[in-house]
């Protein structure tokens, strides 16, 4: 600093009141070193080129360890399931296999409607993939199976029915009934079969969707008015039963099977007033029992369906891993992305050898699955059995259901999807720079052929999909930070764990950047956070069992105490002795339960401390964010993910280095509240890092913590 400048900054310091100049002292801070340029800083850091780890070279390595930890990451239910906890867990997976399975017996037959096969294929999908993701995956909530979106997503143009049917590339297929079915259902992987059907006409798939809509708009008149009868009916019923289970959520211990009890029904009737015969009512028909043998693909549909499998298999994974994700976060494990493409993978691939449509996870059925008790695959290996014994002995039952109560069924299931339209509103206000992708997107998969615009966007995904996360440390007498492994003078500042992203953090990698912040931080910040809270439970379900305790005492000391107004002195004497014991006794409970309640009230009884867990070994995470170039929806989930995980396991967080129209569009998201305010955000990582250590204990929510 200059002498003018020194003159300057005392002069104003004097025209200060004392405490105004302490605070201004306080609050800025001199760094003095030299220029320094990049060639300079190496040298000063001892940059270090980082070890070249030839990872392909363990790949081939043999040996006993190797191979046992190669089978238990790559068929985890070795894992697990040996160590399968019975008595706790299996009433419950017993009962969620069986809830989710009568779920999964009506959607399966609609969702097969839905996309042009024979209704048992829905039943074969319902059974083959579910159980081999029981082998292979390891979310342990998420239900396998047949989902209406992929379902529709894979049929662009709808529901195909009897009639000329044109497979890309190929010869017309003049063909209905089994016939038809038969010459989709040899299709390689089955990822994309049902989407090899196009309308009888030539118009570009720019019309195809159009066409389909003028198409039924102009067959209207020719609906059979018990078919339409028979979907108004079941579809009115369905919705009812959802609004009654939404209604009565909190006091049923189960949900309603609606769609089960709507098939029975509807069969039932079909059967008894004959809807067939009498009003021309189109029916499921046979159901062949058993199962049947595997069909060896064909390479000849391979090339024509590539594009459209890749799509549902991109749509079908990001589905599932998020539903995962979401599991596993709130119970307190972890999912394997790498595994669960493999696991979905596989369950396709299997099932497509077996005459399956594509699946994926359903979240209503996830959401029964997990409510209803499950906690583990074991309730999917459980609904899964139970559709093996419909498929090889029950499923002749629903030989007379009318198919207008399965596409009530799809109609019903699909209200999720349809409301998606309301995240207009909401993404205008948010950020519209989403919105914008939400309607192109909409558009583009409505409308256009997604294989032009695949390649480009693989090559932007996996840029962003690679990024170099470091550890920052300090180079010595500076105010610049560098990543610790490559700069072997960098010093990581006692306390303070400084995190870095190469790439901006979007809705591809923003779940890479929490895996990789919370691995390279050394702590298993998700193991911690569900030791704490099962530990806080137990501290609850005593503290209520206390409270108990001291009503049930109260109770009894009201009752007990009585004196009869006859009675002699030595009887009086007699009785005061016994209520004085009682009323101590009852006096101790009551200040176990007030000591109780107070340790409960008391913000130190939660800490990991008082809970006996282990503490980090850091008690501030400064996020670099200068890589950070825009931010959508997704990043700011993420975002303030990490700040409530880390602060539930006692790490306060800042952020450093963000541009001005990042700032922006972090107010724009609404990003900023009581708990996380601009007062989190500073200019510089050296001036969070100062302040980090000015404040190593702040409580998040105290209003004065970044008063300074």
């Amino acid at each position: 600093m200059g002498l003018s400048e020194a003159l300057g900054q005392r002069d104003t310091e004097a025209l200060l009141p004392v405490t105004q100049a302490m605070e201004l002292r306080k609050r800025n801070y001199y760094v003095e070193r030299p220029l320094l340029n990049q060639e300079q800083l190496e040298e000063l850091g001892c940059l270090t080129s980082a070890t070249e780890t030839h990872q392909w070279r363990t790949w081939f390595q043999c040996s006993y360890t190797r191979a046992r930890a190669l089978l238990l990451q790559h068929l985890p239910v070795l894992a697990w399931l040996p160590r399968y906890p019975v008595r706790d867990w299996l009433l419950g997976d017993l009962l969620a296999g069986l809830s989710v399975a009568i779920m999964q017996l009506p959607q399966g037959l609609a969702y097969a409607l839905l996309a042009g096969l024979p209704p048992v294929f829905g039943l074969y999908s319902s059974f083959y993939p579910v159980f081999i993701y029981f082998l292979f995956g390891t979310s342990r909530h998420i239900s396998v199976g047949p989902l209406s979106s992929l379902t529709v997503l894979g049929h662009p143009t709808g529901g195909a029915g009897p009639g000329p049917l044109r497979l890309r590339g190929h010869l017309p297929v003049r063909a209905s009934g089994p016939r038809l079915y038969h010459s989709r259902v040899h299709t390689g992987l089955r990822l994309a079969a049902q989407v090899c059907v196009w309308p009888p006409t030539e118009q570009p798939l720019w019309a195809a969707v159009p066409h389909l809509f003028l198409e039924v708009c102009w067959k209207l008149p020719q609906s059979v008015v018990g078919t339409v009868v028979t979907a108004l009916v079941a579809g009115v019923v369905l919705v009812l039963v959802k609004l009654l289970n939404d209604k009565l959520q909190r006091h049923l211990p189960l949900p309603l099977p609606g769609e089960l009890l709507t098939l029975i029904g509807a069969t039932g009737i079909s059967y008894g007033v004959g809807l067939k015969h009498r009003f021309g009512v189109d029916v499921v028909g046979n159901i062949p029992a058993g199962l049947v043998p595997p069909v060896a693909p064909s390479p000849q549909l391979f090339a024509s369906l590539v594009g459209y499998a890749f799509t549902i298999a991109v749509v079908g994974f990001a589905i599932a891993i998020s539903l995962g994700k979401i599991f596993a976060l709130r119970h307190g494990y972890r999912v394997d992305s790498n595994q669960e493409l493999v696991a979905l993978g596989l369950s396709n691939l299997v099932g497509g050898f077996f005459r399956c449509f594509p699946v994926s996870c359903s979240m209503s059925r996830s959401l029964v699955q997990e409510s209803t008790g499950g906690n583990t695959q074991v309730a999917g290996a459980v609904s899964s059995l139970f559709i093996l014994i419909i498929i090889v002995k029950l499923g002749e039952l629903f030989q007379d259901l009318p198919k207008a109560v399965l596409a009530a069924v799809i109609i019903v299931n699909l209200k999720g999807m349809l409301k998606q339209f309301t995240d207009i509103c909401s993404l205008w206000k948010a950020n519209r720079v989403d919105l914008l992708i939400w309607l192109v997107t909409f558009v583009a998969t409505t409308l256009l052929h997604p294989d032009p615009v695949v390649f480009s966007l693989l090559l932007v995904v996996f840029r962003t999909q690679l990024p170099r996360y470091s550890v920052l440390g300090q180079v010595p007498d500076t105010d610049i930070y560098r990543d610790v492994a490559e700069y072997s003078e960098a010093r990581e500042v006692p306390g303070v764990k400084i995190f870095r992203s190469s790439a901006t953090m979007y809705f591809a990698n923003a779940e890479l950047y929490s895996d990789a912040l919370k691995q390279r931080c050394g702590v298993d910040v998700d193991h911690l956070i569900s030791r704490k809270k099962k530990l806080v439970k137990k501290q609850e379900q005593k503290l209520k069992r206390l409270k108990k305790l001291q009503k049930q005492t109260a109770a009894s000391k009201d009752t007990s105490v009585s004196i009869e107004v006859n009675s002699s002195t030595r009887d009086m004497e007699s009785n005061n002795m016994e209520d004085s014991k009682q009323v101590s006794t009852g006096n101790e409970l009551e200040d176990m339960a007030a000591s109780g309640q107070e340790g409960a009230k008391a913000p130190d009884v939660t800490t990991l401390k008082a809970l006996g867990l282990p503490q980090p070994h850091f008690h501030s995470l400064v996020l670099d964010l200068g890589a950070l170039s825009f931010v959508d929806t997704v990043c700011l989930k993420s975002l303030k993910n990490i700040f409530r995980d880390f602060r539930e396991i006692e790490v306060e967080v800042y952020m450093a280095a963000c541009h001005t129209p990042v700032v922006a569009q972090l107010e724009a998201g609404h990003f900023f509240d009581a708990s996380i305010t601009k007062q989190h955000l500073f200019a510089s990582v050296h001036d969070a890092v100062l302040f980090a250590l000015q404040h190593p204990r702040s409580s998040p929510a105290s209003p004065v913590l970044l008063k300074l």
